[in-house]
């Protein structure tokens, strides 16, 4: 392995001396995700994937150290051994898949709403910079930049600060049993249910609300005890769904392989959970009404954010064709933007990694 990292040393400091711009790739499941890269044909490709393996995990301390190109795959199941799990459910969008795309992703799956999101379970990182230097934040080593809690920064910057070299994640142990209840209602009612299971102590580990045929679905997990579960699906109620079927929806929702997640283009609108119904069109709820998904192309995209906007949320242009009229990220504020651009600059001042991949003109 320390041949690979000697190898993405030599390509960055190759690249930086000919002004050439450097592309990351991991296991290629996410090229869709973020803005379309139009960098020249001469860019390095920096490939991670090859830079594998767990460093070191101990159940015992409910932590594990990888380093970036390990495939997600491997890493669950490692952890599924001693009955542990990443509690936030990263979508894997396919096998090949790697833990240090996850973290740059930022995204989390349908359990995020009971265990917080990725950015939560980071703990540390290391990070190969412009110069061609190793720096390591969080975990063993406090090392930061300017007072920021950089690994939880580098979650969900795309890789425009420089290729993550390993990262540290708290993992949490599975639940000891779950179950699934299946109900029928309006999306109005479905989110006035959220709001008042939310002042109840259900164990409610993920949730979703889509139209099925005209017919208003609701889907709620529950994750616990036996005494627990028995407890809150009698007061639910509702249809109790087999093991393997709930298995199926969970991972479809998960890894977006229902059919809903076909449609282009694709929105995902995080709002607070208290907010109604946004009446843009065709959507499937998931985290208690915190998360929208809205496949309409009828809709014009400024109002599309203008109604997250509105009740305090931003709107990702999630899945698109082509290059879209519109910046795919909903616009950070001011103080955000500007912190990104502190740490694009100290990180990456000559802007070769993945330009424009995060914001067009970063």
């Amino acid at each position: 392995m320390e041949f690979v990292l000697s190898e993405m040393i030599d390509l960055v400091m190759t690249a930086r001396a000919s002004l050439k711009h450097i592309v990351i790739q991991g296991g290629g499941t996410k090229h869709f995700y973020g803005e379309s890269q139009s960098v020249a044909a001469s860019a390095s490709v920096l490939d991670v994937s090859a830079y594998r393996g767990v460093i070191n995990y101990q159940p015992s301390e409910l932590v594990i150290t990888a380093r970036a190109g390990t495939p997600l795959k491997e890493i669950e199941e490692l952890l599924g051994e001693q009955r542990q799990m990443l509690a936030f459910e990263p979508p894997r969008f396919g096998p090949s898949s790697t833990i240090g795309g996850c973290v740059a992703a930022g995204l989390s799956g349908p359990r995020r709403m009971m265990a917080g999101s990725l950015r939560d379970f980071v703990l540390g990182a290391t990070l190969l910079d412009a110069s061609g230097a190793l720096l390591h934040f969080g975990g063993e080593v406090m090392k930061n930049v300017a007072g920021y809690d950089v690994p939880r920064l580098l979650a969900g910057s795309l890789g425009i600060f420089g290729p993550l070299i390993d990262v540290s994640l708290k993992v949490a142990p599975q639940p000891i049993a779950e179950a699934t209840v299946e109900l029928e209602m309006d999306e109005e009612r479905a989110l006035a249910q959220f709001a008042a299971w939310r002042r109840m102590p259900l164990p409610i580990s993920a949730s979703a609300w889509h139209e099925v045929h005209g017919q208003g679905v609701l889907r709620v997990r529950l994750s616990g005890s036996d005494a627990a579960l028995n407890s809150a699906c009698a007061s639910i109620g509702g249809r109790k769904l087999g093991q393997e079927e709930a298995r199926q929806w969970w991972d479809a929702l998960r890894d977006q392989t229902y059919p809903f997640f076909k449609a282009r283009p694709l929105w995902r609108l995080c709002v607070p959970p208290s907010s109604p119904p946004l009446g843009l069109g065709k959507v499937l709820i998931e985290w208690n009404g915190g998360l929208r998904w809205l496949a309409d192309g009828e809709i014009e995209p400024d109002f599309v954010r203008k109604a997250a906007a509105r009740h305090g949320g931003h709107a990702t242009l999630f899945l698109h064709d082509g290059q879209p009229s519109v910046p795919v990220f909903h616009p950070p504020s001011p103080g955000v933007r500007a912190i990104t651009e502190r740490l694009k600059h100290e990180f990456d001042p000559t802007g070769m990694f993945n330009p424009g991949r995060l914001f067009r003109e970063l």
